[in-house]
């Protein structure tokens, strides 16, 4: 064993001082730092999943629409070809437009999808109908369960839809039946949006013919490769129509979305890990502690021929070891509040502490997700910054005159 490991751990053993005891509480503050940054950061990332999942469980993988203006036709073939590239699941031409709706002398102005093709359980993966059932078959309409509540409507009830008119054109209101009520799980989707089968919509806008966009589903808009080529797939169709196409993914279509969910997380873990520096100070004011208690055997080790880098290797060693028994807490402390996550939030609301409200977040529970890159990052970044915590007390004991160091 070295000299400046032997001597580095004979000073970190307890001994009922006031060293000891900035000690504990330096490997505390540490402990504390890396368990809020792999928590925080974990439910951050879950959050993000679980909303990336809700978007895209709503949204389409895919959108083709016509370069030129106007309409896009031919929809019906074109999305007999797509339907037979691997990897699509549910291929829809639609019509999208906002429509005035009111009921019982309330009036909002929704998104309203007409969708043909496959079934509305394929193109939106919204689980069970809240109530009724997700036919659109005779002209039925489904609606969101935020915007059901807003207008006082339930299965059966019957909503005036009036499309927006054109410069020389105006569109009677009809008045269509509601037949199912879905809930996605995200708000301004349940508010927002309602959906019918394609030919209603087009006869409330006036389109003879054609679509606004070909929505396209996918089975692994997650995995980058699968995806990648299944769009390629898509291209290759598009390509062979000898036609002109714009094709959309939803990685361009929601980029702001989730480039915003991925700068608020990585924002909160270097916040945090700012905030985790306090601990590091408390390393640094521990050795510096410890080299103003040690100056005669600094002074003596000096005179025995130590140099001054065996002299540091003591404290860069003494403040590597507060670093690393508390990384080794924190880590074993973030996994166990993360696998009794929902157990603390259970036991604080009992408490009178609603820290997750169910009715806010559509949630049963607080989404985590540990991510190895990110628990070693937080491991390197604690670590680096502690040894440049103990660089300080470590160059002021080794450049101690050992004469005046001997007589203190």
């Amino acid at each position: 064993m070295g000299v400046s490991l032997f001597l580095a751990l004979k000073y970190i053993k307890p001994k009922r001082s006031v060293a000891s005891v900035i000690t504990c509480v330096s490997v505390i503050g540490v402990m504390l730092g890396v368990a809020v940054v792999v928590i925080v950061r974990s439910v951050m990332t879950g959050f993000g999943d679980t909303w990336r999942e809700k978007i895209l469980a709503f949204r389409p993988h895919i959108t083709i629409q016509s370069q030129t203006p106007g309409p896009l036709t031919g929809e019906d073939r074109l999305a007999d070809s797509l339907r037979k590239v691997p990897g699509v699941t549910a291929v829809n031409p639609e019509v999208m437009t906002r429509v005035m709706l009111s009921c019982n002398d309330r009036v909002l102005a929704p998104v309203m999808i007409g969708i043909g093709g496959d079934d509305f359980t394929k193109a939106y993966d919204v689980g069970e109908p809240v109530a009724g059932s997700f036919s659109l078959e005779n002209g039925g309409l489904v609606i969101g369960s935020a915007l059901a509540k807003s207008l006082g409507l339930g299965v059966g009830s019957e909503a005036t839809v009036c499309a927006p008119p054109l410069p020389d054109e105006v569109y009677l209101p009809r008045k269509i039946a509601v037949t199912g009520i879905f809930t996605s799980g995200h708000h301004d989707y349940d508010s927002d949006f309602i959906i019918a089968d394609l030919d209603t919509v087009r006869d409330l806008t006036g389109m003879e013919e054609g679509v606004n966009a070909i929505c396209i589903k996918t089975d692994c808009p997650m995995d980058e490769s699968a995806f990648n080529s299944t769009v390629d797939g898509v291209v290759r169709v598009l390509k062979s129509t000898r036609r002109g196409y714009h094709m959309l993914d939803w990685k361009q279509a929601d980029r702001q979305i989730f480039d915003a969910l991925a700068v608020e997380t990585n924002m909160t873990a270097v916040l945090l890990l700012l905030i985790s520096l306090v601990a590091l100070f408390c390393v640094m004011n521990t050795l510096l502690v410890l080299s103003v208690q040690k100056t005669p055997e600094i002074g003596l080790l000096k005179a025995l021929g130590f140099g001054k880098l065996k002299i540091m290797g003591v404290f860069l060693i003494h403040g590597l070891i507060q670093c690393a028994v508390g990384i080794a807490l924190g880590l074993l402390a973030s996994w166990a509040v993360l696998s009794n996550l929902q157990r603390i939030v259970s036991w604080l609301a009992k408490c009178g502490m609603e820290v997750f409200p169910a009715e806010i977040y559509k949630l049963e529970e607080i989404p985590h997700r540990v991510i190895a890159s990110d628990v070693v990052f937080t491991v390197a970044i604690i670590t680096v910054f502690g040894l440049l915590a103990s660089l300080v007390p470590a160059l002021i004991a080794a450049s101690k005159d050992p004469v005046k160091a001997l007589n203190e």
